[in-house]
């Protein structure tokens, strides 16, 4: 038997009452005379208040009982056990509940890491090309174009990779040395990095490796992991300036760079032309002074290093027949193209 306050949650009034335990129910008498019957299994327990014990009923909202100085020990095993954290927390412990929730966070987290990959192979393909337009749309008229550089350009993605029609190269007049792949297969090599190649066959190496990253769809993945599906939903006019400085400014996983280069490798390897040169390019960008590198944003988006350098040096074939990727006309014409092209500065949007 023990005292308490009650607040049957009908009338604003408090009663006193008396509380002792009838086998699986609370009997409380009130000093009117009137009694009821509670079942144990329909009370809850509330957050003490200084220093009383509050239990609540589930069936009947407002509804208070009171125990001053909280719950008497007689009553304690059978009535709700005190609220420390919460509901699930204190029916399964916090030990546990913490393991669960770690468990669920490396669960969220996984999913949050391979979803861009998995989203970036489901945007449609349409849509990809038509971002790749209005970003190519952001290059303004510093495009290059000549009727021989063309047709040498044309002569070595089609020496690179005769099987896809799709991928479509430009040179604009960008004096640094970078490369980047836009979506829907367009790759746009900077003048700064034609003029700093030796050979076409540098050249080549570096369009096989981004050829690698439009097959596997690096640039989609970058732009979802970036601005997630902003890329789709958010308005692609009006932000196409933020994507394409995003893919200047990104760098792949090493993952994805280790693919690009297998394929650069295997491409390289197919049409005969020799990944010397490619090792050679890597190697000296990488071993320029840390003042030059600044001035080298490839190897910003696309991190050199000997490891890749060496790569591209052991799938030399010794006993290959490998074939220059242009003559040296041709070389000269691609090099060439964008001095003898019409100087056209404005339109540069980003």
């Amino acid at each position: 038997m023990a005292d308490a306050w009650l607040y049957d949650g009908e009338t604003a009034l408090r009663h006193a009452v008396s509380i002792r335990l009838e086998g699986d129910a609370l009997r409380i008498a009130r000093a009117d005379g009137g009694t009821a019957s509670v079942p144990l299994a329909t009370l809850v327990r509330r957050e003490d208040v200084a220093g009383d014990a509050i239990l609540g009923r589930r069936d009947l909202p407002g509804w208070r009982l009171i125990l001053p100085g909280g719950v008497p020990a007689d009553l304690a095993a059978a009535l709700p056990a005190a609220r420390r954290y919460g509901g699930v927390i204190d029916r399964i412990g916090l030990w546990p509940a913490a393991a669960a929730f770690a468990v669920l966070a490396g669960i969220a987290l996984a999913l949050f890491l391979n979803s861009p990959p998995l989203v970036a192979r489901a945007i449609p393909r349409s849509i990809e090309q038509r971002l790749g337009e209005l970003m190519v749309g952001d290059f303004g008229k510093r495009g290059c174009a000549t009727p021989a550089g063309d047709a040498a350009l044309a002569a070595l993605v089609q020496r690179v990779d005769p099987d896809d029609p799709t991928i479509e190269v430009s040179v604009v007049r960008v004096p640094i040395v970078n490369a980047v792949t836009l979506p829907g297969g367009r790759i746009v090599l900077f003048d700064g990095l034609v003029q700093a190649a030796r050979s076409p066959d540098e050249v080549a190496g570096v369009i096989g490796h981004e050829i690698g990253h439009v097959r596997h769809r690096d640039v989609m993945e970058s732009l979802v992991r970036q601005f997630g599906l902003s890329v789709l939903l958010g308005g692609m006019e009006g932000n196409v300036g933020g994507y394409t400085n995003t893919l200047l400014a990104s760098a792949y996983s090493r993952k994805a760079e280790a693919r690009a280069d297998d394929q650069a490798i295997g491409l390289l390897r197919d049409a005969r032309i020799s990944p010397a040169p490619t090792a050679a390019f890597f190697t000296r960008l990488g071993g320029k002074d840390a003042k030059a590198e600044r001035m080298f944003a490839y190897l910003a988006s696309h991190p050199v290093s000997a490891d890749r350098a060496r790569r591209f040096t052991r799938s030399l074939d010794p006993g290959a027949h490998y074939q220059p990727t242009l003559d040296a006309a041709q070389w000269q014409a691609l090099r060439g193209m964008c001095a003898a092209s019409p100087k056209e500065e404005n339109g540069w949007r980003f």
